[in-house]
């Protein structure tokens, strides 16, 4: 059967990547297909054939897109992986948590069709056993960490548990928290952050903090637990519980970033090694100092309180012993999560 979509490209479209846009239209297939839909021929902008999914629209572009359905759908089905370990701390017939290694993407996108979180639910869950609200190449998932960020997630079994998650969220009820390692002496005990968040009109890989009115509003409060003293080669770090009360792309790492803490190892909004200063003052970390530890919620089935906390990673605990003996001791809230320190 085969299926015909055009559209108009709109201000909040502009200079958007075709396979994102394809994405968008009405009945149009994830963006994952759409992108091979653009590779197979059948996408043309202003009647001329598209070649690229990294082609930009432009205000006022006609893109039509014409398929058939039946071959998409099963282009759009997630191929499951079983060869990506699954670290679950929580599993019942409605929904999992888990700990989510560093290095692992969230759901495919250009480069990573196969070997994502969203293929291993899959292998371990089955196709029809993941809820779909969030698209056919993201099932199951409910909310995302970056790449290179670590720790505890949660993942839906059906529609009706991942809306009612996504409520938790919008609701600011669904509580995360996150250990993050930053540069320099944060003075505060604890303080929030309010701003909006929008892509880079200048790098369209990154967040910036912006007042433009179609900027998302962006809420982290913070709690201080560690400060650490300053060396002959860097400013000193602050180790900091953060609070998310929204969830905004790169959230932690633009908010730390605007205020001039940027997060240790961020490779975007981070200090870039120059002559080795910056590999010193990154304490050879290759990626963000950033950790989901702690998830609490109500089950939106049963009612029964959830409430997880997961360690530090190896590479991450390196870090923090590494440092110890430059600590400047721990805040009140430091000791609340991390305990007393061991001493000599």
């Amino acid at each position: 059967m085969l299926r015909h979509v055009e559209g108009l490209v709109g201000p909040q479209s502009d200079d958007m990547r075709l396979d994102a846009y394809v994405a968008t239209l009405p009945d149009c297939p994830s963006r994952s297909a759409c992108a091979r839909l653009i590779q197979s021929g059948s996408v043309t902008i202003n009647d001329t054939l598209a070649t690229s999914k990294s082609e930009r629209v432009l205000l006022g572009d006609r893109v039509v897109v014409c398929w058939d359905a039946i071959e998409s759908d099963s282009m759009s089905r997630l191929v499951p992986n079983s060869q990506i370990p699954l670290d679950i701390r929580f599993e019942d017939d409605y929904l999992i948590v888990l700990s989510k290694q560093a290095g692992l993407v969230c759901h495919p996108s250009p480069g990573h069709e196969t070997d994502t979180l969203a293929n291993a639910l899959v292998a371990h869950c089955g196709y029809d056993r993941l809820g779909k609200l969030q698209g056919e190449d993201r099932l199951g998932i409910v909310h995302r960490l970056d790449r290179d960020t670590s720790g505890l997630m949660v993942a839906a079994k059906d529609d009706d548990t991942q809306r009612a998650l996504q409520d938790l969220i919008r609701l600011r009820v669904l509580d995360r928290r996150y250990l993050t390692l930053v540069h320099g002496y944060v003075a505060p005990d604890e303080g929030t952050i309010t701003t909006g968040i929008a892509r880079s009109s200048r790098d369209r890989t990154r967040m910036t903090v912006t007042d433009d009115p179609g900027a998302r509003e962006a809420i982290t409060t913070f709690r201080t637990l560690e400060r650490f003293e300053a060396g002959s080669r860097d400013d000193g770090y602050t180790l900091l519980e953060c609070h998310l009360f929204t969830g905004r792309t790169h959230q932690i790492r633009v908010h730390m970033r605007h205020i001039a803490h940027p997060v240790v190892g961020d490779p975007i909004y981070g200090y870039r090694a120059k002559r080795g200063r910056g590999e010193c003052r990154n304490l050879g970390l290759e990626r963000q100092f950033l950790h989901s530890w702690r998830i609490a919620f109500d089950h939106p089935v049963d009612g029964v309180h959830i409430e997880l906390t997961d360690t530090l990673p190896s590479d991450l605990l390196d870090v923090m012993n590494g440092i110890a003996s430059m600590s400047m001791g721990r805040t009140k809230a430091g000791v609340e999560v991390l305990g007393n320190p061991v001493g000599p």
